[in-house]
């Protein structure tokens, strides 16, 4: 093979080689701009031999493998397989290559733990440490610690989480060395980005509703627009769909007829059903028939219908009137 190509040229003669319906799919996934540059270097291209296309074919196959195996067992395992496999060097130079061009996201090891074990390992360390690491985590993974977290903990580790913007690879590589991971080299030398409040919000849909409970009452008092904010996006006005039906009947009597009707205009089919069933024949006519008649309305009238409609169902929710299941066995019927 030529020497001396970039990762561009031979991404480009990875994609000649693969033919054009495959190629296509594969910009679906693409960025627009990297999108333009492979075009232009496809466009550049007049000629493939024979070598260079099986050496880049070869190539793409080994990074394939290898990051399978990354995901298989991590880093380590992966580098054990291929030098079985290919020996020492051979080993070396694929795995070299795989972390130049696609990123193996930090704290790997981690999200094939037990959380009980990933919380033996994290409890003593300090509270942004914690954070860094949940942020990392998978979401159910993340809930199971913070809930076992002591009480004073859990408000600064979750405030932690919403706040996090992007972490430089020096410090996800130095937390990673005291946690004795050897995943530090494979860090993309870009800032990555993790935590933030969709991040907190998935983890604390999964906890129970008592840490919940208690993270957010100590939110309200150290950030109550963050806390404000979290509340807002953990429940969403399509999540009425797993609402019993008791409840959304409870929910139907405080909400005005008009909110409802706007809400329901852009709703799914599932959400209307669910609200419909659990009103009377004569109420759910008359919804339709007037739903029918309200003509187009502004987006931004729904949405707001829609916010109000979900403050109505947390506040019946903190009064204990509606339940709304959680990821925690408080919240199990009996």
């Amino acid at each position: 093979m030529q020497q001396g190509l970039t990762g561009r040229q031979k991404a480009a003669l990875l994609l000649i080689s693969l033919g054009p319906e495959v190629s296509a799919n594969i910009f679906k996934h693409l960025r627009d701009e990297e999108i333009e540059q492979l075009t232009l270097e496809i466009a550049n291209v007049r000629k493939v031999n024979s070598e260079d296309k099986e050496a880049v074919l070869n190539e793409f196959h080994e990074i394939c493998i290898a990051q399978e195996y990354i995901s298989q067992g991590g880093i380590t395992y992966a580098k054990d397989i291929l030098e079985k496999a290919l020996g020492s060097q051979k080993a070396v130079d694929i795995l070299n290559r795989l972390t130049a061009t696609l990123q193996v996201r930090p704290f790997d090891f981690a999200r094939k733990a037990d959380p009980a074990q990933i919380l033996n390992f994290i409890q003593n360390e300090n509270a942004q440490t914690i954070a860094l690491v949940l942020s990392y985590l998978s979401p159910d993974q993340s809930s199971a610690i913070l809930s076992s977290l002591p009480q004073e903990k859990q408000a600064d580790v979750a405030k932690r989480i919403a706040m996090m913007d992007s972490t430089s690879p020096e410090v996800i590589g130095q937390v990673e060395r005291v946690l004795e991971q050897k995943l530090s080299s494979t860090v993309t030398q870009d800032y990555t980005n993790a935590g933030g409040i969709e991040s907190i919000v998935q983890i604390l849909n999964g906890v129970d509703r008592g840490t919940e409970r208690t993270i957010l009452d100590a939110l309200e008092i150290q950030d109550p627009e963050l806390a404000e904010e979290i509340k807002k996006r953990m429940f969403v006005f399509e999540d009425i769909v797993a609402i019993d039906n008791r409840s959304i009947q409870r929910i139907i009597r405080d909400i005005e007829n008009a909110d409802l009707q706007l809400a329901l205009k852009v709703a799914s089919e599932e959400v209307r059903d669910v609200i419909f069933k659990n009103m009377s024949k004569r109420m759910a006519d008359s919804f339709k028939e007037e739903m029918e008649f309200m003509g187009p309305v502004r987006l931004r009238d729904v949405e707001e219908a829609q916010t109000r409609i979900v403050s109505i169902i947390r506040r019946l929710e903190e009064t204990g009137e509606v339940i709304i299941a959680r990821g925690g066995g408080d919240d199990i019927i009996v």
